[in-house]
């Protein structure tokens, strides 16, 4: 894929154009993680609303019902499901690596084997994130590796 760059003057608006011969899922990716560029998401905490860009969020974990969105230092009550973050999140960013985990594979400072065909991620906070076998394939095909 070729990616051509041009500076454009003041006074010019800023212009996408894809030349495609078919539009294939790696196409749709890209146009997808472009379209969710700016959302934020609503978040709870102490009766307050707070609204967190997706990029600060570390991961989110369902724990008695409910789901929680873990940031650098704070942790917000989330009002959607795990399965409706997955939809609404950029795939190329948040990937789910267990039955209660949704991780950003943004803030994965390493990974190392665990017992049990399992992983474990060291976030850039200092967290650990034990990545399920079952999971561990998608989240490699995410990263690349």
């Amino acid at each position: 894929m070729k990616v051509t760059i041009v500076d454009i003057g003041p006074q010019e608006e800023e212009e996408l154009i894809l030349k495609c011969r078919c539009l294939d899922d790696e196409l749709v990716n890209i146009i997808n993680r472009l379209k969710q560029g700016g959302t934020k998401l609503t978040v709870y905490k102490d009766g307050k609303i707070f609204f967190v860009e997706p990029a600060e969020i570390f991961y989110f974990e369902s724990v008695d019902q409910k789901v929680f969105a873990y940031c650098e230092s704070e942790v917000f009550l989330v009002r959607s499901k795990l399965y409706e973050l997955l939809g609404e999140l950029p795939g190329w960013m948040f990937v789910r690596v267990s039955k209660s985990v949704i991780l950003n594979v943004n803030k994965i400072k390493s990974l190392a084997p665990a017992f049990g065909g399992r992983y474990e991620a060291l976030l850039k906070n200092g967290e650990k994130i034990i990545i399920s076998r079952q999971y561990v394939s998608s989240l490699k095909e995410v990263l690349g590796v």
